[in-house]
This record gives structure tokens, sequence and C-alpha cells, in this order.
């Protein structure tokens, strides 16, 4: 069962010798193409704009995720309540 299915190999490879190194000339290092697309020039102005959207992203963002948070503490204290009253409902009917 855990036998290999290949067969065993006794010999082990010849070795071989590498070739020797001959250096060849040095090629030429081809330029990058110029590229069309425009930089982006950052202004004031813009930089002073980027900044404002960047805060109002996060305090929306917070603001969600504060309300997210909100809501399931709300609705894990109104299943509390429920579980409570329909506790002491069915304890009530005991007697």
């Amino acid at each position: 069962m855990f036998t290999p299915k290949y067969p065993p190999q006794d010999t082990a490879p010849a070795p071989t010798t590498p070739a020797p190194y001959a250096p060849s000339a040095a090629a030429p290092v081809p330029s990058a193409p110029a590229s069309n697309r425009p930089t982006v020039q950052l202004t004031p102005g813009s930089m002073l704009t980027l900044a404002a959207g960047g805060g109002a992203l996060v305090l929306v963002l917070g603001a969600v995720l504060v309300s997210m948070l909100l809501a399931v503490a709300i609705t894990a204290a109104s299943v509390a309540v429920c579980a409570v009253t329909v506790r002491s409902i069915l304890k009530s009917d005991r007697r």
C-alpha cells in the first residue's frame, strides 16, 4: 500500500560542467517613450477641496457606522425586554 509507484534510482546523475562565461558586447538600453498623459497639478485650492472632501467622507462614514451600532443596540434591548416579559407571563400562568 505504501510502496513507491516508480522504480528506485540507484545511480546518481552524472555531474555536468557549466558552460564557460563569455561576456558579450553590452546592448544599448532603449529609452522609455514619452507619455502623452498629462501630469496632475495640485493647486492650493484643489488641495483644500480634496482635504474637505476627505473629511466629509470620514464624517459621513462615521455617522453611518454609529447609527448602525445604535440600531443593533436598540434591537438587542427590545429583544431582552420581550424575553423578560414573556418569561414573566409564562411564570405567572403556572400558579
